[in-house]
């Protein structure tokens, strides 16, 4: 394979976690590789041995110049993106009720609209060449919500539900997109990249507060290990059909496959009041 052809990568949030991981990977098979973060001198042991052929940038994605910045530098230095993986972003917890404003919104700005402006600003790319996927790192949160974990699970239905989109409107382009969610992985997800709003309503201390705890607790301990995911995302990218879903970890598809089939028992159970809300027909 030439090195023309060699896919070139673009992954956000490289210094730590699912991100950095990836991006080992990667690298390590040679691919053209554009790693970020909000300070790049955390990646220097990224692109140490690879210079050549990986690129690493400052990029804050809730910055709309540094999102613009980041994109022209990477076609500057490889011509196209043909795979985004928006990894950026952070957990917050709290009850809905003592979930605060400022904390929410920057919640939002990070894992939704920033992941919004960096694939807008990538598609172009991709549209031209005919050819791109988009990974969105989600969560099992993207497909149900937990309790103390609301407003992160909210920001992740709203990527599942652009990708939906974005699978639609790319496919004839030539334009892949999948979401992957993890569920527990040994990161620093539920370390020090977790923020939280402390339960003190007492109230919601047996449901909220006690799943904060257990979220501390378990931290280190999780059983998904992220090189294997890292693994998984990259055989994704190399098949014709990938998929729009993939659910990483044994808890992530229990969990996933269990409400789905609640889900669709309920939806089944109200049929006929689902059904009854039209109009009759003539």
């Amino acid at each position: 394979m030439s090195e023309h052809s060699l896919p070139v990568w673009f992954i956000t949030g490289c210094s730590t976690g699912f991100g950095r991981e990836l991006a080992k990977l990667v690298i390590a098979g040679g691919w053209p590789t554009v790693v970020t973060a909000r300070n790049k001198n955390s990646l220097a042991d990224l692109v140490e041995s690879a210079q050549t052929n990986t690129l690493a940038l400052d990029l804050d994605v809730t910055d709309a110049s540094q999102v613009a910045a980041a994109v022209k530098a990477a076609e500057d230095r490889f011509g196209r993106i043909d795979v985004l993986v928006n990894n950026a972003g952070y957990g917050y917890q709290a009850s809905i009720e003592e979930g605060e404003e400022d904390e929410i919104r920057a919640q939002f700005d990070a894992n939704v609209f920033g992941l919004f402006a960096l694939t807008r600003a990538v598609l172009p790319l991709m549209r031209k060449h005919r050819k791109g996927h988009v990974i969105n790192i989600t969560s099992v949160a993207g497909l149900i919500g937990f309790p103390g974990s609301g407003y992160y699970a909210a920001s992740k239905h709203a990527v599942e539900g652009f990708t939906d989109a974005l699978a639609i409107e790319g496919a004839p382009l030539g334009i892949k997109a999948t979401c992957v969610e993890p569920g527990p992985f040994r990161t620093d997800w539920a370390g020090r990249s977790l923020k939280q709003t402390p339960n003190l309503i007492e109230d919601y201390a047996e449901i909220v507060g006690a799943r904060m705890r257990m979220t501390a607790a378990n931290s280190g301990k999780q059983q998904g290990d992220p090189v294997r995911a890292g693994e998984a995302m990259i055989r994704i990218t190399e098949t014709e059909n990938p998929p729009r879903h993939l659910v990483l970890g044994e808890f992530g598809y229990n969990a996933v496959t269990e409400k789905l089939k609640e889900r669709l028992a309920l939806i089944e159970k109200w049929r006929e009041a689902s059904l009854g809300a039209d109009f009759p027909k003539a």
